[in-house]
């Protein structure tokens, strides 16, 4: 459980119509064997213990009997694991017949759930033989078991409330419930469960895999939860229909494990974030809770850690498939586009000035402009593009700025504003040797000034390149390059930035291609310190590390809310084979530390296009007091970091 993992999965046991003893030992061992691989949820398919096609056999005294006798049998077996299961049978109570959920723990049926829409339609005859649960009052019934009056409750409204886990609550709903226009799961989730259990038997037809993954994925986004799906598959009928076990585990949208139709194995496993769950439930404002604890049903279960399987992108920002990524790509450039072509509209500017300095923000910035431009029919000569070379400059980056201009026909400029700063350290009294925060900044400060008087000449608007990644650790000048009129790269990472050049150099083609592929090719530096023999020296990820850690840091600190001992366990695992804990720790720190220093400068942004869930302009996702300490974070940090130094465990 720590970090908020909880092991969960569906399997689908082989059975056998109408033959309880034999289902009752399948599904004994598929509880036994989640058992021991440490699993606390298991699901399993509505009806297993009869099996879902029985039919007319349900109607018969000698099958309901049997079946109940049966889970009392799985419940003996299974007296002493505590282990959460969720599984199907038929249940009389007061002459009408169920189609119900036993939820058993530790040898103990905490509740019965019947199913409340029942499907009448094409293959469908449900309403034959079992009642719907839809009106069912909330009550409890009397089965005789061990010998014992046992109290049971008996409602579909049942929640399951983990005494030692008190974010664990589960709630379970039948097949076509989930189908229903207002699924059951839906008030479930209001009422305060987090995971939500479906006992199914869905038939195989063409499409209907897909649909049913769609389902599973969208209930679970809207609710988010974690969704565990048991389908019904081997021995069931195959007189009209037939089944697959096509089991599925969601979170949030997300599918993290699946059987597919008629696998060798159906049972599945994953781990459910349920702390991660938590924290997007809190921070959504919309999301819609009720606190009725009425209907919990609390029950314990052993407080394990488990091996962390769960795989985290390295690229968090940056889609893993190729047909999704270069739609993704697409779709961020036409934001960025549209966002800067309605401001040019808006102000009715004459024109737009961006300081090209051969990096990557820069180039991205110009590309994006260029969109923009060709939206309104404009001439590329409206975008005034100004390289403004001075100690750092190196002949690469100057080359790579001027042949960039030329090349998309901007209008350009080449203002070397190394004389200009000269005179600026003097009239302070700055060394130039000093090599101080302040030799550096009066650089980025005079590049500014330059740009905006220019705008101001040409009755322009300056357009900003800083990045997320930048603004997020800080990596700006205050009032230099944090400073503009409009920012187009203000919520696009680093290492998002990298995959958008490279597919607007794809796009366009040579010759512009080759210069944005050395763009690409170049080492990432502010250039602010003088180079040696015409090099880059000043490197910035040899100064604050990688920038794909940071953009690992921020979306899983910021967007998802990890602690920093989490975010630390999982980076390790992550980049296992190109980082080492220290490396990653030390790296840690550096963002922590400089998240919060820096919160001033995000605290007054210009306007800036939000383009993806994570973006930290003050007028939207992102607030917080400049004065907001770290302490706490880091001292987590430190603490777990010293936990792990001669074992890295979960």
């Amino acid at each position: 459980m720590k970090n908020g993992y909880i092991k969960v999965s569906s399997a689908t046991p082989s059975i056998l119509i109408g033959n309880c003893n034999h289902n009752e030992k399948q599904i004994i061992e598929c509880i036994k064997n989640a058992y021991h691989d440490d699993v606390k949820v298991l699901v399993l398919p509505e009806l297993c213990i009869t099996g879902y096609t029985a039919g007319d056999l349900f109607f018969q005294d000698i099958l309901l009997e049997s079946a109940l006798n049966s889970l009392f049998n799985i419940c003996r077996e299974t007296k002493n694991l505590k282990i959460l299961t969720f599984v199907g049978l038929p249940l009389r109570v007061n002459s009408k017949i169920y189609n119900v959920c036993a939820t058993i723990n530790e040898g103990i049926i905490l509740g019965f759930t019947p199913k409340m829409f029942l499907p009448n339609y094409n293959e469908f005859y449900e309403r034959r033989q079992f009642a719907s649960g839809i009106n069912l009052k909330d009550t409890t019934l009397q089965l005789n078991f061990d010998l014992l009056d046992y109290s049971i409750p008996f409602s579909p409204n049942l929640i399951f409330s983990c005494l030692n886990i008190p974010e664990l609550l589960v709630g379970c709903e039948i097949c076509e419930d989930l189908w229903a226009i207002i699924p059951p799961s839906s008030q479930k989730a209001i009422n305060g469960a987090i995971i939500i259990a479906n006992l199914s038997a869905s038939n195989e037809l063409v499409s209907k895999a897909q649909y049913r993954e769609q389902l599973v994925t969208n209930q679970s986004a809207r609710l988010i939860a974690g969704y565990i799906y048991a389908c019904a598959g081997p021995g069931e009928s195959t007189s009209d229909v037939v089944y697959g076990a096509h089991n599925i585990i969601a979170e949030n949208g997300s599918i993290l494990a699946c059987a597919k139709p008629f696998s060798s194995n159906p049972t599945i496993s994953a781990l459910i974030d349920i702390k991660a769950l938590t924290h997007d439930r809190t921070k959504i404002s919309n999301y819609y809770s009720h606190l009725d604890t009425k209907n919990y049903i609390p029950f314990s279960l052993d407080k394990t850690n488990v091996n962390l399987t769960r795989v985290y992108p390295k690229f968090p920002f940056v889609p893993y498939d190729t047909n999704t990524l270069n739609e993704r790509l697409e779709l961020i450039l036409n934001i960025q586009a549209h966002g800067l072509k309605e401001r040019i509209k808006l102000t009715r500017c004459k024109s737009i000035v961006v300081g090209l300095s051969g990096g990557l923000d820069s180039a991205l910035a110009l590309l994006v402009m260029l969109r923009s431009i060709s939206y309104l029919d404009l001439d590329p000569k409206f975008i005034i593009a100004i390289t403004m070379p001075c100690f750092g400059t190196t002949d690469r980056t100057l080359r790579n700025a001027k042949q960039l201009a030329s090349l998309t026909k901007v209008s350009f400029k080449e203002i070397n504003i190394l004389k200009s700063v000269e005179l600026h350290m003097k009239d302070i009294g700055l060394s130039n040797e000093s090599r101080t925060t302040a030799y550096e900044n009066a650089q980025a400060r005079e590049r500014t000034q330059v740009l905006m008087d220019t705008a101001n000449l040409y009755n322009g608007m300056v357009i900003g390149t800083g990045d997320l990644s930048e603004l997020a650790l800080g990596w700006c000048t205050y009032n230099g390059d944090h400073m503009s009129m409009y920012g187009v790269n203000a919520s696009v990472p680093k290492t998002l930035v990298k995959y958008l050049i490279k597919h607007e150099a794809e796009r366009l083609g040579k010759p512009i291609a080759t210069v944005l592929l050395d763009i690409l090719d170049t080492p990432i530096s502010p250039e602010l310190l003088p180079a040696e023999n015409g090099t880059i020296i000043q490197k910035t990820e040899s100064i604050i590390g990688s920038y794909v850690l940071h953009d690992f840091f921020l979306y899983y600190l910021i967007r998802c809310g990890f602690s920093p001992s989490k975010v630390l366990l999982i980076a390790t695992r992550t980049f296992k084979d190109e980082f080492s804990v220290n490396e990653i720790n030390k790296v840690l720190h550096i963002f922590i530390t400089r998240f919060f220093n820096n919160q001033f400068k995000r605290n007054c942004l210009p306007d800036c296009v939000k383009i993806g869930s994570v973006a930290l302009s003050p007028r939207g996702d992102w607030r917080m007091p400049s004065e907001a300490s770290a302490e706490n974070w880091i001292s987590e940090l430190d603490n777990y970091f010293n936990s792990i130094r001669k074992s890295c465990k979960v």
